[in-house]
């Protein structure tokens, strides 16, 4: 499996392709379908690659006691849990409305499916209602992922809570769209697990370093889980999703080679919603936008050499060998006739001074005179760039 491949339709990522931008509205929009929209809006001005939402079917994420148990925070939308959530969740025409929108605006668009198809549930409702043949497509537009799946998304990302939920992974590998899977509140293990799962199924997948943690402080954010990662899975692409404050973070897991990177956004820090604190406002995902593809262009191929652009500083201040004393013509050069300075003209280059150790001068050589290539017999010349 390559190291790279198409995530969205015309956009690569891995190899040397730009990192791939998520900007995480997840339920950053109060429920509120025109908020929704100017954040995608503002999502794609900032140059984000990509706008996600998460997306639950709520009586299949959650049991009936979670939805029932009441919920006071000061992020509430509702008395009990199930109220809040169905406050904040979208219905599916609302998604193909939002969906319609970014194809308009011009950005990528998908979302987490919290929840899969279970075939028992299938099952039970074919002898509840006494059926052989059930319109299974019909019935699974019910689902998350099924319904994310007849939207088109271009790819799934798979959020932190599922990482570990094997037969989600594998009913939605088996989709055959590409993937892109946090890791927060995992082990090692189980992320060995995981790549091994979803890579019997499906070759196209990232997998995003991450920590459930909102906001994140710096000590918890684990970077070298992204070497790490690099290491034990060297043929797929390894990202990260930060819940942290502020952009710095999120810029150096692009300079220690992550190709996706997620990141919650919103409109206001101060909007009810425990996610907001650890989003970034419009002025700071443009900034970590401008950031990444700054730090893009400079990490540059690998290769060290003098540069182009060096040649001025080089040609001003570049030190070459000069002659310690005078040298007449035909001596045998030793290193005590030889020293380095800045020199005019520039003579052999500074590292070949002990290559000319043994070689005769052609010609007489001043003291403090440059050593010149012409003038040492059988010395080639170096290219530095």
């Amino acid at each position: 499996m390559p190291l790279e491949f198409e995530l969205c339709p015309g956009r690569m990522i891995g190899g040397n392709h730009p990192c791939f931008i998520i900007a995480e509205i997840g339920q950053n929009h109060q429920g509120d379908i025109e908020i929704a929209k100017k954040m995608i809006k503002m999502a794609k001005d900032c140059g984000a690659d990509c706008a996600k939402f998460q997306k639950s079917e709520l009586e299949f994420k959650f049991n009936k006691k979670a939805l029932a148990r009441p919920y006071t925070s000061k992020h509430s939308w509702g008395e009990t849990y199930g109220v809040h959530k169905r406050h904040l969740e979208f219905s599916h025409d609302q998604y193909r409305e939002l969906q319609k929108y970014a194809e308009e605006v011009g950005i990528y668009f998908t979302a987490s499916g919290m929840d899969e198809v279970r075939e028992s549930f299938v099952h039970s409702i074919m002898v509840l209602y006494s059926v052989e043949k059930f319109n299974h497509k019909l019935f699974c537009l019910q689902m998350a992922v099924e319904f994310l799946h007849e939207l088109n998304v271009p790819f799934f990302k798979v959020g932190s809570g599922d990482t570990n939920n094997f037969p989600y992974l594998v009913k939605t590998a088996k989709k055959g769209r590409p993937m892109v899977v946090s890791s927060g509140m995992q082990s090692m293990e189980t992320m060995r697990r995981v790549y091994k799962t979803v890579k019997e199924h499906n070759k196209n997948f990232a997998i995003l370093q991450c920590t459930s943690a909102y906001p994140l402080e710096a000590e918890d954010v684990n970077l070298r889980v992204i070497t790490e990662y690099q290491k034990d899975f060297p043929d797929i692409p390894i990202g990260y999703s930060g819940h942290e404050s502020g952009v710095s973070i999120t810029v150096a897991a692009v300079a220690l080679g992550a190709k996706v990177v997620e990141r919650h956004i919103t409109l206001d820090k101060t909007w009810k919603g425990s996610d907001h604190e650890a989003s970034l406002e419009p002025a700071e995902l443009a900034e970590l936008v401008r950031s990444i593809r700054l730090v893009e262009r400079a990490l540059g191929s690998g290769i060290k050499r003098m540069l182009p652009c060096e040649k001025p500083c080089h040609d001003k201040l570049g030190k070459s060998v000069v002659a310690k004393v005078k040298i007449p013509k035909g001596t045998v050069l030793t290193e005590d006739m030889l020293t380095v300075k800045v020199a005019e003209p520039m003579g052999v280059v500074a590292e070949d001074i002990f290559q000319l150790v043994g070689k005769t001068v052609k010609d007489d050589v001043e003291e403090d005179d440059s050593i010149v290539p012409e003038v040492v017999d059988c010395y080639a010349k170096k290219a530095k760039y």
